[in-house]
C-alpha cells in the first residue's frame, strides 16, 4: 500500500519535551499549595490538553487556579523548551531517510512546537506542514486534527501512517481511518497495542516498519 503522508506526532515523538511540560506544570501547581508525583504526572497527562490538566489541578486543589495560570505556564514554556528540548533519541536520522511526503499534528499550540521544532533544528524539515489542534479546533483522541491534515496535504486517510505515543493520539488515528505506528517507552505500551497500534520501542525501526507498510 503506497504512503500518501506520514503524520508526526510532536510531543514524546520529535522533541523530549514531556518530562519538561509535566515538570514545568508540577513547579506550577506547587506554587499554589499542590504536590504531585512526576511519575505518577507523567503517565496521567501524557498527549493530554492542558485545559484537561488544569481542572484536575484544580480538582485537587479544590478551588480555582488564578486567571493566568495557563497563560504563565504557557510562556514559561515557550522559553523552557527552547532552552533544553532535545530532538528524541534517532529522529533525526529516521527523517533524513524517510522517502515520504510528512507533516507534524499535534494538540499543543503552534508557539510550543515551533520553539521545541526550533530548538531542535526540525522547523524547517516542516515548514508550512504544522498542524495543531489549537487551530483546526478538534483534539485527539478526537480524528478531526488527522483528518484536517490529511485533507490539506491531499492525502487519502487509508494511506496516511500516523506516529504516535500516547492512548489519545492512536485512538484518534484509528478513528480516522489511518494506520498507526506507536513509539512504546513507557506503560502506555499495551494500551496503545490494544487501541490498534502497531508498537516499535526504538527510532531506528521506524524506517523498516514504513517500507513494510508501503509493500504490504
Amino acid at each position: 500500500m503506497a504512503i500518501d503522508l506520514v503524520i508526526f506526532d510532536c510531543d514524546g515523538v520529535l522533541v523530549d519535551s514531556e518530562p519538561i511540560t509535566t515538570r514545568l506544570l508540577i513547579d506550577h501547581a506547587r506554587r499554589l499549595g499542590l504536590e504531585l508525583d512526576v511519575e505518577d504526572a507523567l503517565l496521567r497527562w501524557k498527549g493530554g490538553r492542558l485545559a484537561d490538566v488544569v481542572a484536575e489541578i484544580e480538582e485537587r486543589l479544590g478551588r480555582s487556579v488564578p486567571e493566568t495560570f495557563a497563560l504563565d505556564f504557557r510562556a514559561e514554556l515557550v522559553v523552557r523548551m527552547a532552552e533544553e528540548v532535545q530532538a528524541v533519541p534517532g529522529i533525526l536520522d529516521v527523517l533524513d531517510q524517510l522517502t515520504y511526503p510528512a507533516c507534524v499534528a499535534s494538540n499543543g499550540p503552534r508557539a510550543k512546537m515551533n520553539a521545541s521544532l526550533g530548538a531542535t533544528g526540525m522547523l524547517e524539515r516542516f515548514e508550512g506542514r504544522i498542524f495543531s489542534a489549537y487551530e483546526v479546533g478538534t483534539f485527539k483522541p478526537e480524528p478531526g486534527l488527522f483528518l484536517h491534515a490529511a485533507e490539506a496535504l491531499g492525502a487519502l486517510p487509508s494511506r496516511c501512517v500516523v506516529i504516535e505515543d500516547s492512548v489519545g493520539g492512536v485512538t484518534a488515528g484509528i478513528a480516522a481511518g489511518m494506520a498507526v505506528y506507536a513509539y512504546a517507552t513507557d506503560e502506555h505500551g499495551e494500551a496503545m497495542a490494544d487501541a490498534g497500534a502497531t508498537l516499535f520501542h526504538a527510532m531506528a525501526e521506524l524506517p523498516a516498519l514504513l517500507g513494510s507498510h508501503a509493500a504490504s
